[in-house]
């Protein structure tokens, strides 16, 4: 990813970049961008098109889904349904780098973000700079921007040079100091969540928080 690609490239201190990469997407376009964890490649989940480059861009297999970034509950309710579980883990971590699978709420979205599974990953990110984008553009596909199969890149230097092809925009957060990804847990069977990914939130600690809210039996 050099030359003509770094001429795209837009720079979270700049409040006028951010508003072109939340037009970039509104009109269909993939961009780049940092989150809390690591850099992501995001585009509108309700653009069948732009969804479609996502998967070809990372070589990615139709049938692993893609995660929803957005910058509010409410926002996060209206494309899953969010039961207590869910609530009582959204009000403790986020902001922050734990991602709820839930059932899917809007039908609209590319039934490749869920790999027709009836359910969608959502998380709210800690990233001032991926807020700020997304209370501009609503909501973005939040995968790892990269290869399927190669690493996760917290550098911007490391997205420059990296093998993707067809950005449309590159939003620069420059070095990313967190080293852990996201935890995931799928709350869909609420009575028994099941975690999908370790990550930053330690296992422990997020069933001990259902455990002290009564929503899961102490011997779980």
């Amino acid at each position: 990813m050099v030359g003509a690609e770094r001429q795209r490239l837009s720079e979270c201190t700049r409040p006028s970049d951010i508003f072109d990469c939340a037009a970039v997407v509104r009109r269909g376009g993939v961009i780049i961008f940092p989150t809390d964890t690591v850099y992501g490649i995001g585009c509108d989940p309700f653009n069948k098109l732009a969804v479609k480059r996502i998967f070809e861009i990372k070589n990615r297999e139709r049938n692993k889904p893609l995660p929803v970034l957005a910058a509010t509950v409410d926002r996060v309710g209206k494309i899953a349904r969010m039961d207590t579980v869910a609530r009582t883990l959204a009000r403790r971590y986020w902001p922050g780098r734990l991602t709820i699978v839930c059932p899917l709420q809007d039908r609209r979205i590319s039934s490749l973000v869920s790999a027709n599974s009836g359910k969608i990953a959502v998380r709210i990110p800690g990233n001032k700079c991926t807020l700020k984008l997304l209370k501009e553009c609503t909501y973005l596909t939040g995968t790892s921007a990269n290869i399927s199969g190669e690493d996760s890149m917290r550098d911007i230097w490391q997205i420059i040079s990296s093998r993707l092809e067809g950005i449309d925009r590159v939003l620069s957060g420059g070095s990313l100091t967190d080293s852990m990804e996201s935890t995931v847990i799928d709350v869909c069977n609420q009575m028994h969540p099941i975690i999908l990914r370790r990550g930053a939130v330690a296992s422990d600690e997020i069933f001990e928080t259902l455990r002290r809210e009564g929503l899961i039996d102490k011997a779980f």
